[in-house]
Formats: C-alpha cells, structure tokens, sequence
C-alpha cells in the first residue's frame, strides 16, 4: 500500500510541474507575439524645448466686412481723408517759404514840366492895349527886364493851357526866391492869382542874348496855396475897391 501511494504522490509532482512548465512556455509565446511598444525619444541636444498651446479657434466664423455707404460716412473722416498729413521729416510750410518782405509804397512819379510848343510874349507887347507896358521894359535892363518878360510868358502859357483859371497876376517870388542868371530864369516858388485864389508855379525861361526875346519856356502848375499862408507870402485877393 505504501508502494502505491509513494507512487501516486510521484505522478502528482511530476503533472504539476508540467503543467507550469506549459503554462510558462504559454505565456512567454505570448509576450513575444504582441507588437513591441517603442521607448519614448528625448532630446539629445541638452535644449529646453518649451511647448506652447495653440489657442482654440472660434467655433462661430467671422462676420464679413462690410463697406460703410455715403450716408454713414462722416463729414470729419472724409476731411482727413482728403487731406495728406505732413510727414514727421518734412518741414511746416511755413519754414519753407521766405520771410515776407515789406512792399514800400510806390513813389509817386514828379510832375513833369510842360514845354511850349509856341512862345506868346512877343506877341502880347505887340498889342497896342499893351503900350505902357512896352514902355515899362525899356526902362528896365539886365536881369530885372528878363525876369519881367519870363513873368509875362508865364501869365499868358497858363492863360492858354488852362483857359477856365485866367490868372490876372504873378509874383516869382512868393514862396521863394527866383534865379536869374544871364538870360536864364529859374522860378521854383512862384504863385499867381487865378479868381481871386492862388496857385503854385515853376517855370524855366531862357532868352535870346541878340534880340533879348524869348526862346524856350517849360512849366508847371502846382496846388491851390492855402487862405491861412496868403499873408505871411504877402499875398492878396484883390488890387482894390475897383478889383471887388
């Protein structure tokens, strides 16, 4: 009986281990079936590599732009629309343009004087209204009779190029002294009365030395002399009760 239980107790060894030994050759078949599962890389190079999300896109799609009309355009953008805006580089315009230069008023251009195309003197003495007059000059002489006779070509000049004035009497000298040189009379500050009022004149008179008539004579007509300066250039309205 113990043979037999010796040999029972044997063959119960020998089938467990067996059986693990199957089990064992079960399971190491089936680790080398299954796929390989590949070891995670690192990065060799020693850098830190940061990962940064992506931001997650909006679910909705944007709206699509829409071009302003007229009407909701505003008079200020159009404005800075249309004009260019100066660049930070570029100088003010005002820099730009040159200082602006004071205009001097223009000065007016002297009156010129008026030369005679014809000479009246001569004629006028010739006149027998004239007679105490011709006898006046020939008691005269020199330079004195060349300033009388200029006078007289004077009155009758203004007489003929201004006929409304008729001037009746001429004084050279009322605003300032005459010039009389040899044959020539220079006149800068003469006066004389038209109407009872009286008038600026200059005039040049040149005579001939052989006849001791009249050659050339050039004037000018000034402004009215004002009331207030008659009595200090001794200057009066009339001659008399019989010039009233």
């Amino acid at each position: 009986m113990e043979l037999a239980a010796d040999k029972w107790d044997g063959e119960i060894r020998w089938g467990a281990a067996a059986s693990f030994a199957l089990h064992a050759a079960a399971i190491l078949l089936l680790l080398l079936l299954l796929p390989r599962a590949e070891p995670l890389s690192s990065p060799d190079d020693g850098l830190s590599v940061e990962i940064v999300p992506q931001e997650a896109e909006s679910a909705s799609p944007p709206e699509p732009v829409r071009a302003p009309s007229p009407d909701e355009v505003r008079p200020e953008a159009a404005k800075s629309e249309a004009e260019p805006v100066p660049l930070a580089n570029d100088p003010p315009a005002a820099a730009a343009m040159p200082p602006a230069v004071p205009i001097a008023p223009p000065v007016p251009k002297p009156a010129e004087f008026l030369i005679a195309s014809q000479l009246f003197s001569e004629k006028v003495l010739a006149d027998t209204r004239s007679k105490r007059a011709r006898e006046a000059l020939r008691q005269l002489s020199g330079s004195e009779r060349n300033l009388q006779l200029c006078d007289l070509e004077a009155l009758e000049q203004v007489r003929r190029a201004r006929p409304a004035m008729a001037p009746d009497t001429l004084a050279p000298y009322a605003m300032s002294a005459e010039k009389v040189s040899g044959n020539s009379v220079e006149v800068k500050g003469g006066a004389f009365r038209s109407k009872r009022n009286w008038y600026n004149i200059q005039f040049k008179c040149e005579l001939d030395a052989g006849s001791g008539k009249v050659a050339s004579f050039a004037f000018l007509v000034g402004d009215a002399i004002p009331e207030g300066q008659w009595q200090e250039h001794n200057l009066v309205a009339g001659d008399g009760p019989a010039d009233q």
